[in-house]
């Protein structure tokens, strides 16, 4: 056998091997499992999809912790927060939010799907999408649910995501929607004055297949 032979032959089956290994990954990855998609808002980008849409094709960068202190704390907690951005949603909350949603728990729904979410509640420098006094709050819904409603608040001026964990006493509404046939794109116009800074948007999500509520916040710097 000659050289060239071998070599081709060397190649071929780590060619093999390392085509297996790529597939056996493949399918040890959290997002694998898109069969069961959902939705989340991705403009102004909700916490977790904002770090997974940043960070998901370099999430071990150990300069996350630097660049952004605040996707780098989630992504240590449970890399599935990230990788599952569209399904932060509650059952039967029968629209008594307040009551499984408590206080410094919004952003992750109440602790939702066995506390997945829980480091989209921690409370620091979250990286802000400039909005204006009006803008426009875009959702996309993979699995084409629908929505009962939309409820749109925002943070009042004065509170300090960056310092303060957010309470329901510290939202103000901003935008009560109807209903919305099944889509994958979904848009609210939001209307506000007086605003300037950081705050939280917060948008909650009925969707219309089943009594499934989505809680998503958004990081944003009124300019």
């Amino acid at each position: 056998m000659s050289c060239h032979d071998h070599d081709r032959r060397t190649g071929t089956r780590l060619t093999v091997v390392l085509s297996t290994l790529a597939a056996v990954l493949l399918c040890l990855l959290p997002w694998s499992g898109t069969a069961v998609a959902h939705g989340s808002v991705v403009d102004p980008a909700s916490r977790n999809y904002g770090c997974w849409l940043r960070w998901g094709s370099d999430f071990q960068n150990p300069a996350m912790a630097q660049q952004d202190p605040m996707c780098w704390q989630a992504w240590q907690d449970n890399p599935n927060a990230m990788w599952n951005w569209n399904g932060l949603y509650r059952n039967e909350s029968a629209g008594n939010f307040q009551a499984v949603v408590p206080d410094g728990q919004l952003c992750s729904g109440g602790r939702t799907e066995g506390g997945r979410y829980n480091s989209l509640d921690a409370v620091g420098p979250w990286k802000t999408t400039d909005v204006a006094d009006d803008f426009t709050v875009k959702l996309y819904d993979q699995a084409s649910h629908g929505a009962d409603y939309f409820l749109v608040y925002v943070t009042r001026q004065g509170f300090d995501p960056a310092t303060q964990p957010l309470t329901w006493s510290d939202l103000r509404l901003v935008a009560r929607t109807g209903a919305y046939a099944p889509s994958q794109n979904y848009a609210i116009d939001v209307s506000t004055s007086g605003l300037s800074g950081r705050h939280v948007v917060y948008t909650i999500w009925q969707a219309s297949h089943m009594d499934q509520t989505y809680f998503l916040c958004s990081d944003v710097n009124f300019t």
